[in-house]
């Protein structure tokens, strides 16, 4: 009898043992630094901006239509022009614009400027801050999308960071309160929304 439970004893301490080694040989050690432990990066609207600004520059500049030729294709076809200039978004379409001008009256940082070889009725507006708004530069390249995002609240900061980049890579050398009278080069983009009043987020400006 005793030899009896004591070999149960034997079986059910060997069973224990097994038991335990599985579990040891199962655990997966995660280190310190995996996203598993940290859980998810929180969006980080300054280093997108300051990351992806650059790309979102070549992208536009390599996209940029002549103003004038630009005019005339949304004026003839504006179906056919977005088809083949614009990048759609739930703004409308977006145009990627090259023009040099020169700069009228402005009000809050928004300057006219007047554009050779454009209709006359097309009133041309570049914006140089201090606020920048729109999701022009977001939305340009067709690159950036909301499902790189978690939510629209980071789909929007991440427009308002390339916003402020903006700022500080293209215009933070330029006195954009002394702008009326010169002439300027501009590559940027705008969101048909009027036909006949186009209001361009740049890129690139540059003052002769």
């Amino acid at each position: 009898m005793t030899s009896a439970v004591g070999a149960r004893r034997a079986i059910w301490i060997g069973v224990g043992v097994l038991v335990a080694l599985g579990l040891v040989l199962g655990t997966k050690v995660v280190p310190s630094d995996d996203p598993l432990v940290q859980g998810t990066v929180a969006f980080d609207p300054a280093t997108f901006g300051a990351e992806n600004f650059p790309t979102v520059q070549d992208g536009v500049s390599e996209r940029a239509v002549d103003a004038a030729t630009l005019a005339e294709a949304i004026a003839a076809d504006p179906e056919a022009a977005a088809a083949e200039y614009a990048v759609q978004s739930s703004g409308g379409p977006v145009y990627s614009v090259s023009f040099t001008g020169v700069v009228g009256e402005g009000a809050s940082g928004i300057y006219e400027v007047a554009v050779e070889g454009v209709p006359a009725d097309l009133l041309i507006r570049v914006q140089t801050g201090p606020a920048i708004n729109g999701t022009e530069l977001r939305d340009a390249t067709g690159d950036i999308t909301f499902g790189q995002f978690t939510n629209q609240i980071e789909y929007q900061n991440a427009a308002a960071a390339l916003n402020d980049e903006l700022k500080n890579q293209v215009l933070a050398d330029i006195d954009t309160a002394a702008l009326t009278g010169t002439t300027i080069e501009v590559t940027g983009a705008f969101t048909l929304v009027n036909p006949t009043g186009w209001l361009v987020t740049p890129v690139e400006l540059t003052v002769r």
